[in-house]
């Protein structure tokens, strides 16, 4: 008989590591949570991140906020008033009346920005809303990344109205009154107004490095600026005022220079779309890739332990506005060579620039979810119309659903409190380090 016996001795715990309790006691100072009790399994964190991060928080700000403006449906809605009359004799009446109201606001919404039911027999009316959302939300793209690339820089940039202008008074002067072969002509025309958004939001950070002025201040006085001239050259003839008419607009933009339309002329969606795109692509090179990217991104945490670095913050400062300028400047050009293509005024901003601050706050300054937030509220623009035409909804009340969203997305605790969310490790990485994965294989 053999005299071995089993190993019956126990493995080794594992012991953590310095760099370990100090992102223990940092979690837990952050969290509130006891730094003796045991670490938290990583499927558990990944969860926390999950339900309690910004996207999620985001998403449930539009739940909210959908939620808001279904109470406020109630509350107009003449048949809920008339059923609530006799709610105790007959309180079913008033809980259908309640289901119509809200469920025909909300399928008029479906219906008006994503894909018309009621038409499936005919397929181009069926599929219009989704390319009526794309072309409102195409715009609201453009000048929400140009805002949001100045956040993560720590800078507010409010100035989206003028750079707009400027942008649309460059590219409709060259499109509507200079001439050119077909391709040369679209990229002149977008070249020039994207340049000239570049060189209005350039001059606000030019300031802000120069003399130290707040760019709220120098944004907003440059939003009059460029109003009242763009409105002066609009009622100027030989400057941008169509000859031989005397109201304040340009002349149609010549064919050679309007953008072309992607799915044919029985959808208003152009070219447009695909170059927001692009410039969605580019900004998140931008910011997660490239070395300029990375100066922005160190000079939004803290610009002073970004100058002590050798970061030259004022030259970022302008840089960066240069490239949002450019970026809400695109959103100028689109209005003037895909919108307003018989002539444009000087409200052809139609509020984008500050629709453009609630886009970047609720994509959190993030270029994807500035893309997919501009598509919510084109989708909310587009919906908004058939809502008052079919069921007699102001559209007003798609403006207060979005400034709720605002409110809800400015108060993360408060959708915390509600939804009972968990409060997500500040410290948290979705990869584990590679440090740290060849220490867990060689143990």
């Amino acid at each position: 008989m053999s005299d071995d016996k089993p190993d019956t001795t126990t493995p080794t715990a594992h012991t953590p590591s310095d760099g370990e309790l100090l992102h223990e006691r940092v979690v837990a100072h952050e969290t509130g949570r006891d730094a003796s009790e045991p670490p938290v399994p990583r499927g558990n964190q990944i969860l926390k991140e999950i339900f309690g991060g910004s996207a999620a928080i985001s998403v449930l700000a539009v739940v909210l906020a959908l939620v808001v403006g279904g109470l406020l449906i109630v509350i107009t809605d003449e048949a809920v008033a008339e059923a609530s009359g006799y709610f105790f004799s007959r309180p079913f009446d008033t809980i259908q009346a309640i289901i119509n109201a809200v469920g025909g606001a909300y399928s008029a919404l479906f219906r008006g920005s994503v894909f018309n039911y009621l038409r499936a027999d005919d397929l181009v009316a069926a599929f219009r809303p989704i390319t009526e959302t794309l072309a409102n939300a195409t715009p609201l793209i453009a000048a929400g990344l140009g805002v949001a690339l100045a956040f993560r820089v720590g800078l507010f940039n409010i100035g989206g109205r003028g750079q707009m202008l400027i942008a649309a008074a460059g590219a409709g002067y060259i499109g509507a009154y200079i001439p050119m072969p077909p391709v040369i002509h679209l990229f002149v025309a977008l070249v020039i107004g994207i340049i000239g958004g570049a060189l209005w939001g350039g001059l606000v950070g030019l300031l802000k490095a120069r003399t130290g002025a707040h760019e709220v201040i120098v944004t907003i006085m440059l939003n009059y600026i460029a109003f009242y001239l763009v409105s002066f050259l609009l009622r100027t003839p030989g400057a941008l005022q169509a000859p031989g008419q005397n109201n304040p607009k340009s002349g149609p933009m010549l064919e050679t220079a309007v953008f072309p339309s992607l799915l044919g002329d029985q959808y208003n969606l152009n070219v447009g779309f695909i170059f927001v795109i692009v410039a969605t692509i580019y900004v998140w090179y931008l910011l997660n890739r490239s070395a300029l990217g990375f100066r922005f991104r160190a000079v939004g945490e803290n610009p002073n332990a970004a100058r002590v670095a050798g970061i030259k913050v004022e030259r970022v400062y302008v840089q960066v506005m240069l490239i949002a300028g450019a970026l809400v400047g695109l959103a100028g050009v689109y209005q003037v060579l895909g919108n307003f293509t018989g002539g444009f005024a000087s409200g052809l901003d139609a509020s984008i620039g500050f629709d453009a601050i609630t886009v970047a706050l609720l994509g959190r300054s993030k270029p994807w979810g500035v893309f997919f937030a501009g598509i919510l509220f084109g989708a909310l623009k587009a919906g908004s119309y058939t809502m008052q035409a079919s069921e007699g909804i102001p559209v007003d009340i798609v403006l207060v659903v979005q400034s709720f969203i605002v409110l809800f997305i400015a108060a993360p605790p408060l959708v915390r409190s509600i939804f009972r969310l968990p409060i997500p490790d500040p410290l948290f990485q979705w990869r584990t380090p590679k440090l740290e994965r060849t220490a867990e294989v060689t143990k």
